[in-house]
């Protein structure tokens, strides 16, 4: 694997040696053609194959799989749609929050079926999650959003008071928490991999260092990349925060950047001082969250705070100094007996972002391309039946999920440039002085 890999995330310099598969040479013809080798699109291609087994599917990646979001993300498996399931329902209603819950839910469900089915090598764990209330108003909002669950029917979430919340994992910042148990972590590299194993396994044509630089509309749709040319029937945009710099999806979403840190791997002292003996995944209940895991050799990995943009098709906004001095002094305020642990990794990536911060899948024009986008920051189970979903479009199928409300939806454009950057800037100081009105007085760090 090319050194500069290593850079990109702690998932990649972490992972096992690898080799990636040659590019696009000459001219292919598919069936369907699929644009990101990520979770979405070899979830895409895995479903297809396994409903179809004749069909000739073929993946083209920029870089390698697992570049993107699918390998610098937090891990979490999660139930979490949007920015929760109390924006849902303010944004769509209450029908659509409920909808939306149990489509996360099912796809919690889903990764774990796969991981069972093909023995995926990818660390899975099945842990629960924590919403933990670090500040007096942030105990308000997480119990007003689990009674919102319960009013819906929704089941297995409760409240945890402070001596219960600080029973799991020991700070004295928590005042309480939103305690779930469908929530899983895993190493997203390992996936990622262990997918493309599985989805070249079903008969796959996987393509890395294949950018796609044209897209022509004819009878048959054809993809150039810098080595050759597909010609396919059909067509899935599976690149997520990369859709921006496709003409036909530019307006549908946009990229934000959220940064991670790595620790080195905690003493046992440390891990005594902190308890989280079932390592649950942990968020807090920010609009621009923290969020945190331990991993299997004890290092704490935390993501989150200060979000990052870009202007037009700039996607070089990996480093950021700034965010990832706030994750550390996030890491002393929480727990003082790791204020000076040293951090070995710093990372970002891009996720994708639509207007109405609600993730949304569909035709594109026709039956012949669908696309899916704004999973905002919480992909990591979502992709895996966002795959399905799409396979279902593809096959012109109706199911239960393509009847799912972020399918084929009227998705509000974002405008262009310089209006695009001044929305976002002006969406996130919103949610920042949000989060600042919380806090006050808290000194949070």
């Amino acid at each position: 694997m090319p050194s500069d890999y290593a850079d990109v995330s702690f998932w990649l310099a972490t992972a096992p040696a690898y080799q990636s598969n040659a590019p696009l040479q000459g001219t292919v013809e598919v069936d369907v053609a699929i644009i990101g080798g990520g979770f979405t699109g070899l979830s895409t291609a895995y479903h297809l194959l396994k409903a179809e087994p004749g069909l000739k599917v073929a993946v083209l990646e920029r870089e390698i799989v697992g570049f993107g979001a699918s390998g610098r993300n937090g891990s979490f498996a999660m139930t979490l749609m949007g920015l929760g399931i109390d924006m849902i329902a303010l944004l769509k209603g209450k029908r659509a929050a409920l909808e939306g819950h149990r489509y996360m839910e099912r796809a919690v469900d889903r990764l774990s079926e796969l991981v069972d089915e093909h023995r995926l090598d990818c660390d899975y764990i099945r842990p629960g999650f924590l919403r933990m209330a670090t500040v007096p108003a942030h105990v308000h909002k997480i119990q007003k959003q689990i009674e919102l669950c319960h009013k819906l029917g929704i089941t297995g979430i409760e409240w945890l008071d402070r001596e219960a919340a600080q029973a799991h994992v020991c700070s004295e910042r928590y005042l309480g928490a939103w305690w779930e148990p469908r929530l899983a972590l895993i190493n997203p590299v390992k996936l990622v991999r262990e997918m493309k194993r599985v989805t070249q396994e079903l008969g796959a044509s996987i393509y890395e260092h294949s950018p796609v630089v044209e897209i022509t509309r004819g009878a048959h749709l054809l993809l150039r990349t810098p080595g050759g040319e597909v010609q396919a029937r059909k067509l899935v945009f599976a690149a997520n925060a990369y859709s921006h710099l496709f003409p036909m999806l530019r307006r549908k979403q946009i990229p934000a950047w959220t940064y991670m840190i790595a620790t080195e791997p905690l003493s046992p002292q440390q891990l005594e001082a902190i308890g989280w003996q079932n390592r649950q995944g942990v968020e807090d209940a920010r609009n621009l969250i923290h969020y945190y895991r331990l991993t299997p050799d004890n290092r704490l990995l935390m993501g989150g705070g200060p979000v990052g943009l870009s202007y037009g098709e700039e996607m070089e906004r990996d480093a950021n100094p700034n965010a990832w001095r706030h994750l550390e002094e996030h890491i002393a305020w929480l727990f003082p007996v790791l204020k000076d642990v040293h951090i070995t990794h710093r990372w970002g990536g891009p996720f994708s972002v639509t207007l109405d911060l609600t993730p949304a899948l569909g035709y594109l024009g026709d039956p012949r391309v669908v696309y899916a986008v704004g999973c905002i920051g919480h992909g990591v189970s979502m992709s895996q039946l966002n795959g399905q979903t799409l396979c279902d479009l593809l096959l012109e199928r109706q199911t239960d999920l393509t009847d799912c409300f972020i399918v084929n939806r009227r998705i509000i454009p974002w405008p262009p440039e310089p209006l695009r950057l001044g929305l976002s800037l002006a969406l996130r100081s919103y949610l920042q002085a949000e989060d600042w009105w919380c806090e006050r007085g808290q000194n949070v760090r």
